[in-house]
Parts: structure tokens; sequence; C-alpha cells
């Protein structure tokens, strides 16, 4: 995936980023980027996870259209190591020529941040850990990694501290996560550990996030 800079949102249907870095292995001066838009395709009626797909328009000076479509051909396994590629066109008909226009597909992480009750640890990891793993042993989505930090936001009215802990998800696509979703909806195991968990929740806040270039996780 290209190092996207200046995005308004991580995933959304219609996001818009401004990107002025070089095509994959490409020698020549960055092109000018007309649009780079994320927009999803439905996931179901009741949802709104949707796959990701970037929309990419490049104006292109006359003289060097086929030089970069050569260079963008040689080079371009250094992005599909990263994101997989839908379609690349040229336009010939119907607007401005000089443009080479494609699409990308991503493959997406789920950062979910929870704020625990105060009490530390010792009152909530035991719950959680069986939520989570409830969710992670039937396959509904690939576990990265939970981390709590040493301390939280202090309570004043117990004079205890709000801890937070970051549990990382993978999933292949945002489809793929609403399905599972769906299905552990529908899991009694995943359900009664849940509702054990949340008797110990104060917030929870779901961030989909993009794997820039240089991450080592893709």
């Amino acid at each position: 995936m290209g190092p996207l800079q200046k995005c308004s949102g991580l995933s959304a249907r219609g996001v818009q980023c401004k990107d002025q870095h070089k095509d994959p292995g490409s020698s020549l001066p960055a092109p000018h980027l007309q649009g780079s838009h994320f927009i999803g395709s439905e996931a179901g009626a009741k949802q709104y996870d949707e796959t990701i797909y970037e929309f990419r328009t490049y104006s292109l000076k006359s003289s060097k259209m086929n030089e970069f479509l050569e260079n963008f051909k040689r080079n371009v396994h250094l992005r599909t190591s990263h994101s997989e590629l839908v379609g690349y066109w040229s336009v010939e008909f119907g607007g401005r020529l000089n443009k080479a226009f494609h699409i990308w597909k991503y493959g997406i992480y789920e950062m979910v941040i929870f704020q625990m009750k105060p009490g530390g640890p010792l009152l909530w990891e035991e719950a959680l850990k069986k939520a989570i793993h409830a969710y992670a042993s039937q396959g509904y989505s690939k576990l990265i990694g939970v981390f709590h930090t040493d301390y939280g936001a202090l309570d004043r009215g117990t004079v205890g501290f709000f801890y937070e802990v970051h549990v990382l998800w993978w999933y292949e696509n945002a489809d793929n996560r609403a399905a599972g979703r769906h299905r552990s909806h529908e899991d009694p195991r995943v359900v009664a550990a849940v509702q054990e968990s949340v008797s110990y929740l104060v917030s929870q806040q779901n961030m989909l996030l993009i794997p820039t270039s240089f991450s080592p996780l893709k």
C-alpha cells in the first residue's frame, strides 16, 4: 500500500486523500494525482462493514504517458505485495486523455480499545480473556495481540484508574469481518463470554486500520 497522506478518515465510503509520492519504482517525477477515493461495497442491509477499494486517477504529461505505464508495469510487484490490484486503465475516450486510472483492494486491521472500570487487571482480566479467546478460537478473526496500559485516567469517584485494553485483529477484508461478526452473534459461547466481560466495561472504540507501506504487519 502506498504511503497515503492527509486522509480525512481511515476507511469509509467517499474518503479522499492527497498523495505526492512516486509510483512503485518509477524514475519519473511523481505525476499529478487527480483523485484518490476509498469506496466500500455493501456487506449487508444492516451493516456498515465494507470491503475497501481505492480508486486512483493520475493526470500525466502526454510525452511521458507511455514511459510512466512501462515503469509501472516493470515495478508493479512492489505495490501488489501490499494490496491487490483490481484493474488498471488509461483513458482513450470520453474525458481528458493522458490519464491512468486504477483500483486497489485492501485487507484490514481492527483496533478495539476498551476502557475498563477501576480495579485493575485482577478485577477484569479473566473475563475479558474469555471473551477474546471465545471469538478468536472459533476463527471469526485472527488475533494479533492484546495490550493494556500500566495505569489510566484517574476516576475521582473511586480513587482508582480507568485502564485501557487494546486488542488488534486482522481480517482479509471488511466483508470477512462482517461475516465473522454475524456468526459470532449467534454463537452462545461468544455471547455468554461477552456478556460477562461487558460488566467491567466503561466504553469501547473500534477503528479500522490500513497498514502503511513500511509497516511490518501487512
